[in-house]
This record gives structure tokens, sequence and C-alpha cells, in this order.
């Protein structure tokens, strides 16, 4: 049986080394061995964007791209998409196990006690200019909660820690459709906790004088979609709250660095680009000129490919089936039948099929939020809540993790080497003759 090691010969100096393969990976402080002399730092790699390197070792989400696979703790998404709820999948993700009923009825409980804000955060909320994007304000006021919990400092405390999950958890629903009724000029609704956890959303978010009617349809493809976004390993949101965490900072305060993660349009506001792209599209007739477009690099196929999955992201396929049931519902958007047609072309099309371009959980969530009355500026924060039981899971395994360190990546140096101080006299001017 071969060792699990990996042994690599420097060619700078003839030497060899032995480097221990642990989970199918090396430790990249072993390579620090690979010296040219004594003074030399030791080897190390170079990985922008952390394509091949990873930073930690976690038990929550499990992906194989090139399958197309996605389980939270072990349990296939599509399982738990049909069958759970999402305070269930909350749960699994937090606690390593899906609840029973008492458990399952104690973590609501939890929940439902702390759904309220302090009245200063709405008048927080309310001091946003009327145009505010609401991402902007969901990142601001979870930000502002560790000021108003300064306990949430006390991250050694496991009992703390806990409180400050459910805290955040609770909270997070209420201020987002603060955000959205701020954006509307509507006036706030509070907590009615006579609702489930996405019913209740619902009803701050969309209730005018008096109780929202639910659509149980609607509000159950609400759901799956925030299940299928509960967790997604170490994307760069999940990373820039381990990195901003490791400093040990409180639980709003990193989650508020994965929110503006989450904000910017390489992540979460995918969607509403691929909304942009259908508009831009306009019809089916349009879809060959586009896609010439897209093969001679003068227009952008949004929705398709991921940095992590090569085939067909299981998400999508999930999502595509709810999109039809919530077009039942709303009636048919025609965005649709573009949507349609550009996968069926990606799906056939060896330039896509070579590329490994195949649509992904972005391509159907839009239409799907935009049927339900959700503007597009709020689709990230629909994202961000969906997302929030896995940061927080994220974010407390990081604690514990005896091996996390403050988050310090090296870098390789490339600029000048040591020169003489310049007096200012001496300086020659750097202006282009074109400035001048």
């Amino acid at each position: 049986m071969p060792n699990d090691t990996l042994t690599i010969k420097d060619n700078r100096t003839g030497r060899s080394y032995e480097i221990p393969i642990n989970d199918n990976a090396i430790r990249a402080n072993d390579l620090k061995k690979i010296k040219v002399d004594d003074d030399d730092f030791g080897l190390m790699t170079y990985d922008p964007a952390f394509l091949g390197t990873a930073a930690c070792r976690s038990s929550i989400t499990y992906i194989d791209g090139d399958k197309g696979i996605l389980r939270y703790r072990g349990y296939p998404i599509e399982q738990l998409a049909e069958q759970s709820t999402f305070l269930e999948v909350a749960y699994l993700l937090n606690h390593g196990e899906l609840p029973n009923q008492e458990q399952l009825k104690h973590w609501t409980d939890e929940l439902t006690s702390h759904t309220y804000v302090h009245t200063n955060i709405t008048k927080f909320l309310e001091g946003f200019r009327y145009d505010a994007h609401p991402m902007g304000m969901l990142l601001g006021a979870v930000s502002a909660l560790s000021t108003f919990y300064p306990d949430a400092k006390n991250i050694a405390d496991p009992k703390n820690r806990y409180l400050q999950r459910i805290r955040l958890l609770a909270k997070a629903p209420t201020i987002a459709a603060f955000a959205f009724r701020h954006s509307r000029g509507l006036p706030f609704v509070f907590p009615d906790n006579d609702f489930d956890y996405i019913g209740n959303f619902v009803n701050m978010t969309f209730s005018i004088g008096g109780r929202h009617k639910p659509n149980k349809v609607l509000q159950r493809a609400l759901e799956v979609l925030f299940i299928l976004h509960a967790d997604h390993e170490q994307n760069c949101s999940t990373n820039a709250i381990r990195a901003v965490g490791s400093s040990h900072v409180d639980l709003f305060s990193a989650v508020s660095a994965g929110i503006a993660a989450l904000y910017g349009p390489l992540h979460g506001g995918a969607n509403e680009a691929v909304l942009n792209m259908l508009d831009e599209i306009d019809s089916v007739k349009n879809i060959p000129d586009f896609i010439r477009g897209v093969k001679a690099g003068e227009r952008r196929l949004m929705g398709f490919g991921h940095r992590v999955y090569k085939s067909y992201d299981p998400r999508a396929k999930l999502i595509k089936e709810i999109a039809y049931e919530v077009f039942e519902q709303t009636g048919l958007n025609p965005k649709l039948d573009i949507a349609l047609e550009l996968e069926r072309i990606a799906l056939e099309d060896d330039y896509f099929i070579t590329r490994k371009l195949y649509p992904n959980v972005d391509f159907y969530s839009g239409l799907i939020y935009q049927a339900m009355g959700y503007p597009t500026e709020f689709f990230t924060v629909l994202f961000a809540l969906g997302r929030m039981p896995g940061w927080l899971a994220q974010w407390e395994e990081m604690v514990i993790d005896s091996e996390q360190k403050i988050s310090r990546p090296r870098q390789i140096y490339i600029g000048s080497d040591e020169r003489p101080y310049v007096p200012m006299g001496k300086r020659q001017s750097t202006v282009s003759a074109e400035a001048g």
C-alpha cells in the first residue's frame, strides 16, 4: 500500500522532501521546509482567489461540483427541499442533526421570542434616504446590532454565542421587512408571532391595512428558495465572515462583512443580472444574435456556469420546478420563454457544453422573486435571509476550531527593492505631457 505522502524534488538544490497527505491535501506550512538556504523563508503557494486552497476543515456542507452534489450535514439538498421546513434546515446546520418534534418546538419558540428589534433600530432605519438600497440598510442595521448587544463581544462563552445566533436569525427577517417597507414609503409592520417564520416575514413585508392573506404555494416556494440558499461551503461571503470573525470580533460585525460581500454583483446580485440580460434580449427571436455575441466575447451569458459546479447546479433543477408552480399562481412571465430557450441552446451547443456552462441557482430565482412581487433590488436581501443559518453555523465552527488563527494570507512582493529617500526638491515630475 503506498504511503500517503508527496515526494517533491527541488531542482534548484537537488534536495528531495516528503510531505504528508491528509484528507487529499497537504499543509502549506510543510512547504516552508523547502529552502534554497537558511535565510530563505521557504516555498509558498500562490493561489489568487483561493481556487485550489482549503482554508478550513468543515463538517457543514459537502459539494461535488463535477457530479452536481450538494449536501447539508450529509443530507441531499433534494430531500431537504422537498420534506423540510427552513427552520428544520437552520437547526440542522447549527446543531449538526435534524431536530425531533420537541427540539424543533423549542428552537422555534426561542426564535419567536427574539423577533422584535429595539425601537432605536426602527429610528436608525428611518434615517436612511427614501431611495436607499435595502441591502445597504440591512448591512448597516446588522452591524449596528453589535452596539445594542455589547455582550456579544464575549465569544468565549458558548451559551452567549448561541444567544447571539438566535437573536440574529430571529431579527434578520424583521430588519429586512422594515427595509422593504421603507423603500416603499410604507409604515413598518411589527412581528406577529402567530405566524411561522416565513409567514411572519411575508406578513411584515406585504401587509396593507391588516394581516396579509398568504398564498401557500408562493410561501412554500419562498421557503424552498431559502433552504436552497442556506449554505454553500466556502463562498465569498462565508469566507469573509470567517476571515473577519477570526479576529474574535462579535457575531453581528462578522456577519455584516458577509452581507457586504453578498452585496456585490458577482455574488448575491447575479440573479438581478439575469433579469437585466433577459430584458436586453427582449424576445426569443433575438436569442440567436445574442448567442453569437456571447461566442464572440461581446456579450455575457448571465446565470450560467459556476466556480464549483461543472455540471448542472442541483439547486437550479429544483428552482426550475418551483418556477412552474409559482407561475401557475401568478401568471406566466414572458421572460420564462426566453430563459427556457437559452437553457435549451446551452445544453445542446458544444460551445457551452465543452466549457461546462450549465444553468446555476441564479438563472431562475430572479424570475420567481419578481413574480412574488419583490423588486430586483430586494433579491440580494432575500438571498441573505436564506444564507443566514449557514453563516451562523460557519462562524460558530470557526470560533471553536482550535487550528484557526487570525486570518493573515501571505503575499508575493513584486515592488521595488530598497532605495534611498529622495528629498522633495530633487524629485522629478511624473506628470505626463498629455496631462500637462
